[in-house]
């Protein structure tokens, strides 16, 4: 018994190491935040790391911001209703889903005008571009689909059936899929990006209705952030279910931190952002909850400083910083 005893002692220390250990590897907490103003609605937010550059959706515009002097700097201006911004920095090129006139927007990057629009599917969502392919998907939610156009000419070359309401996508170009939630039906959709069509479907229980979407390429391993307050970790090559970890309600947005092994949630009805570390391609530890602010639903992360940007609507439109500098 005594024997056990020390055992037990001894687990539960080790226990409370690790679990301190890994409570000391996130100490996120709020760094600055930058001023926006006007009104708020927004939805997605793209982090160029080698141009220092932040956009922001903003109703009918988005908002070009240096973040690291945390000044706006320019505007891509007429995408109204725009959801998503998708970058093609080798080609000079931007682009944008803008859902109130189901068009998506193709911006030169250096004058930030734009060039021309492309007729897509109802309601273009989350948008992406696929560099194996050099292709543009939107992912359109009313229509149900996904539009795959040129980048440089704007000439639409497919229109994939996704026979749900699609929400955020990521790609892994070394295996040649496109991952998509089909918010609707609790799934997740691979895309074969060569054939233009759907080759897998995955269901995401005990998930329910994802919205964030994001991908430990390394791993091969998708976070899906779930109405029903989980946080699922899905290996995308079998759409096997592996872990699952609670986070708070209103998620919007995930994003993964290959440099730090971290997975976020950003929680916008709690006011908050779930942390979580992957321990290994099978276990997700939730490390730290971190207090934002009511609303912050969207977010994007810069790999390169492991800064989080949050837009958050109050008291006035603003993007937090949260990172893991001493304060």
């Amino acid at each position: 018994m005594k024997m056990n005893r020390t055992l037990s002692v001894l687990s539960f220390c080790l226990i409370l190491y690790r679990a301190n250990g890994l409570a000391a590897e996130t100490p996120y907490h709020f760094i600055k935040e930058i001023p926006v103003g006007g009104s708020a609605q927004w939805d997605y937010l793209k982090v160029d790391p080698e141009a220092h550059r932040l956009y922001l959706s903003h109703a009918t515009k988005v908002e070009v911001i240096d973040f690291e002097k945390g000044t706006l700097i320019g505007t891509i201006e007429n995408t109204p209703g725009v959801h998503g911004i998708a970058l093609a920095p080798k080609l000079g090129r931007a682009f944008t889903s803008n859902g109130q006139e189901n068009k998506a927007s193709i911006v030169d990057l250096k004058t930030l005008k734009t060039i021309t629009k492309v007729t897509t599917g109802a309601n273009p969502d989350s948008i992406h571009y696929e560099p194996g392919q050099s292709e543009v998907y939107t992912f359109n939610g009313k229509g149900k689909s996904a539009t795959v156009f040129d980048p440089e000419s704007g000439k639409v070359i497919a229109t994939i059936d996704l026979g749900g309401k699609p929400e955020y996508a990521v790609a892994d170009s070394q295996v040649g899929r496109i991952y998509v939630n089909i918010e609707d039906k609790s799934e997740v959709a691979a895309i074969d990006p060569k054939a233009h069509k759907v080759v897998n479907r995955w269901p995401i229980a005990p998930g329910e209705s994802a919205s964030g979407m994001a991908i430990d390429l390394e791993h091969h391993r998708l976070f899906l952030g779930c109405d029903n307050k989980k946080m699922v970790m899905m290996d995308s090559t079998t759409g096997k279910v592996v872990a699952t970890v609670p986070i708070g309600a209103g998620v919007d947005a995930n994003a993964f931190d290959p440099g730090t092994q971290l997975a976020f949630s950003s929680n916008g009805e709690d006011g908050t952002t779930t942390i979580a570390k992957e321990v290994a391609p099978d276990k997700l530890t939730v490390v730290q909850t971190l207090k934002t602010v009511v609303g912050a639903r969207t977010m994007a992360l810069d790999p390169e400083t492991h800064n989080i940007y949050l837009p958050a609507p109050t008291p006035t439109f603003r993007v937090l910083i949260y990172g893991m500098e001493k304060k």
